[in-house]
């Protein structure tokens, strides 16, 4: 750029002008780069975050293994075709997502979510030790059970493995615990009375959901296999346990009566109506080898002797050695 002769030239003016305000945007760079390697608003931080033995780090890795952001949200990132789970953790607590993840295609029920809040890790991340102390904290789970409990979900079961299913509750631990700076933004429904407007059914009526307060599940008279099927889906036997030979979080039902296995400790022992109804009420007391001892609730006071006896009769039915 040049000046005309007998014209005022302003070239330095402008040439000092552009390399100001490109030093003051180097300054401004500088300081943001080392301001993004300090702790910043007391952010929550993926290596502080656990929940019993796994971290949120781990969880990550899961969630982008099994590319969850394919239907997900987290933060409003991800795709739209499934719910956002940014705050997931905060609103159903971790005994609802411990029924859930191991069998998402269908939803868990009360008595699924009470088995899970029997396990002292899960109930101690939980801070409540009754089932309606855990609806009172977490809300969401009890709307879910009321609206869903039972019936099929669109989401795949996935082949999680128990690290994995405590990885991901991690994570959404520590998404639960992200300060979104109001995001995302709440609809503002008041005086509309359309239906998606109106407030969601109140909790407090899960109380009568699946299962009495004593805890048993329903029974209903029937073929006993029949019955030990349903008691299965609403106990979230299904969770852990496939309906063939297929091993999941614990062995496969499929052909498993008449069978002999070997233990934990290295002992036999011969699947049989004895077996069953102790690996049932008691499972620590017999591990088979290759699965974790502690992993599986005992259902000693969930489930009454009839009860036991139809999903026994159940796991017999489908195939074995002694039909």
């Amino acid at each position: 750029m040049s000046c005309a002769p007998g014209e005022p030239c302003e070239e330095g003016r402008k040439r000092r002008t552009a390399i100001g305000v490109l030093g003051l945007m180097a300054v401004i760079f500088i300081v943001l780069s080392f301001a993004s390697f300090i702790d910043s608003r007391v952010q929550a931080i993926p290596d502080a975050v656990s929940y019993t033995d796994y971290d949120a780090v781990q969880g990550k890795r899961v969630f982008q293994a099994y590319n969850c952001m394919g239907c997900h949200t987290i933060v409003g990132n991800g795709a739209y075709f499934a719910p956002d789970l940014t705050k997931t953790y905060a609103h159903v607590g971790p005994a609802w997502l411990e029924a859930f993840l191991p069998s998402a295609g269908s939803w868990p029920t009360r008595t699924a979510v009470q088995v899970q809040l029997q396990k002292p890790e899960v109930a101690q991340e939980a801070g409540v030790d009754s089932i309606q102390a855990y609806f009172d904290k977490f809300p969401a789970a009890a709307e879910r059970v009321e609206r869903r409990s039972a019936h099929a979900s669109t989401m795949p079961d996935l082949p999680l493995s128990r690290d994995e299913i405590g990885g991901l509750i991690a994570f959404m631990k520590y998404t639960s615990e992200m300060d979104t700076e109001g995001w995302p933004p709440v609809p503002q429904v008041a005086g509309l009375t359309f239906p998606q407007a109106l407030p969601m059914p109140a909790a407090s009526a899960v109380e009568s959901v699946s299962s009495p307060a004593s805890g048993t599940v329903s029974a209903a008279p029937g073929n006993p296999a029949e019955l030990g099927k349903k008691l299965a889906l609403e106990t979230g036997c299904t969770a852990c346990h496939s309906a063939d030979s297929r091993a999941g979080i614990g062995p496969g039902w499929g052909g498993l009566f008449g069978s002999d296995v070997e233990l934990a400790d290295g002992s036999q022992a011969h699947i049989d109506e004895t077996y069953l109804h102790t690996a049932i009420n008691t499972p620590d007391a017999q591990v088979a080898a290759g699965f974790n001892k502690g992993v599986m609730p005992a259902y000693a006071n969930i489930l009454d002797a009839e009860q036991v006896a139809a999903i026994v009769a159940y796991i017999r039915s489908l195939g074995g050695l002694e039909q």
